[in-house]
């Protein structure tokens, strides 16, 4: 229990509420400390139960006896005046409490929106969806990349298969096998290079 104050104050919240009543609405909605006379005409039980003016105007009231605000009620009704669609409309905004789920957008599709452009890949040409490039593949060492670029190989194709780009590529350069022009040879030199780097790694089949 708690300990009487010895000055004889009481701070307690329920001593409080006995002290200013003001605004005390009971379980019914009936405000227990109203001293209105009911406003409908003819009536003059006590006012304790409010209702709204109208349902554009839902933060002002009217107020009225129990028996009286049962029948403005049953009267009275929040779509008055409104047509078909924006009762509907209404009434889809209720389902989820006037909260309604935004549209996602990528932040940068919206960046791009801003430019005036409202898919990213037309700065890219007609070619952006139709060649989609070496990053659609898998992604090899830059030794060996360049090794295939030189074999005008793919990084898709099996180490038999660029074997056979080496072996077409030297018998154009190679001088013993082209009549004796000796004008590639360095040419010659990189693809050799390249065919070494491939034969040993483990990145083809």
């Amino acid at each position: 229990m708690p300990k009487p104050d010895p000055f004889g104050f009481d701070m307690s919240v329920s001593s409080a509420k006995k002290k200013n009543p003001r605004g005390r609405r009971g379980m019914s909605g009936e405000s227990t400390t109203s001293t209105r006379v009911c406003e409908k005409p003819g009536c003059e039980k006590p006012g304790k139960y409010r209702a709204p003016k109208a349902p554009d105007v839902l933060d002002e009231f009217r107020w009225f006896c129990k028996e009286c605000v049962r029948e403005y009620n049953a009267q009275w009704s929040f779509f008055d005046g409104k047509t078909e669609a924006e009762t509907n409309a209404q009434k889809s905004k209720d389902k989820v409490w006037e909260r309604e789920t935004k549209q996602f957008v990528d932040p940068e599709a919206r960046a791009w929106a801003r430019l005036g452009i409202e898919d990213p890949h037309q700065v890219l040409g007609g070619n952006a969806t139709q060649n989609p490039g070496r990053s659609a593949g898998r992604r090899l060492p830059p030794t060996e990349q360049r090794a295939i670029d030189i074999l005008e190989a793919e990084a898709t194709w099996s180490k038999a298969d660029i074997r056979k780009a080496y072996k077409k590529l030297i018998k154009v350069l190679h001088p013993d096998m082209n009549g004796g022009d000796r004008s590639q040879e360095e040419q010659l030199q990189e693809v050799v290079w390249a065919w070494d780097q491939i034969k040993d790694s483990t990145s083809f089949k």
